[in-house]
């Protein structure tokens, strides 16, 4: 059964944060149909938000079609949004785990792993031919604006990718 959390800092709403979890999870094949969602009440009582927020996310996801709600029951996956790409997901799991892994012993925090990965990923979007340019992009983007940190992080990220 899938766990909830909630990032405060996020600045993204409690039930939009619920909604993308279970979508994300439906994506990754980690929930499949007939999976049960936690209840409400044990969401609730796990991160200590409002019913109506888990009710409002639940509705949203039943709007979707992506779970119904059994009165008295519960709420169960009825689609997943996995996809034939799903095969490709262990290894490219394995290959990111030993990138973040390169980029924590460079240096690189939390945050400036981020935001790496966000740019890299937003610039390699826009490019012609992102599909194959993002399986092989290396460099970093150059951010020098940012704090000295930040800058020296990003200038050893190249050994990185």
């Amino acid at each position: 059964m899938i766990e909830f959390h909630l990032d405060a800092g996020s600045g993204v709403s409690p039930y939009l944060q619920v909604v993308r979890q279970v979508r994300q999870a439906l994506l990754l094949g980690l929930l499949h149909e007939g999976d049960q969602l936690p209840t409400v009440k044990d969401v609730v009582a796990k991160l200590a938000i409002n019913p109506n927020t888990v009710l409002k996310a639940y509705r949203e996801l039943e709007h979707d079609g992506l779970v119904a709600a059994r009165p008295g029951v519960g709420t169960f996956v009825t689609r997943t949004l996995a996809d034939a790409t799903l095969a490709a997901h262990g290894p490219l799991r394995t290959e990111l785990r030993h990138w973040l892994t390169r980029a924590r012993r460079a240096g690189l925090d939390e945050e400036s792993i981020e935001a790496l990965f966000m740019a890299t990923f937003r610039m390699t979007a826009t490019e012609p031919g992102a599909a194959s340019q993002a399986a092989s992009a290396t460099a970093a983007p150059d951010h020098r604006a940012a704090s000295d940190h930040h800058a020296a992080a990003n200038d050893s990220v190249e050994d990185i990718a």
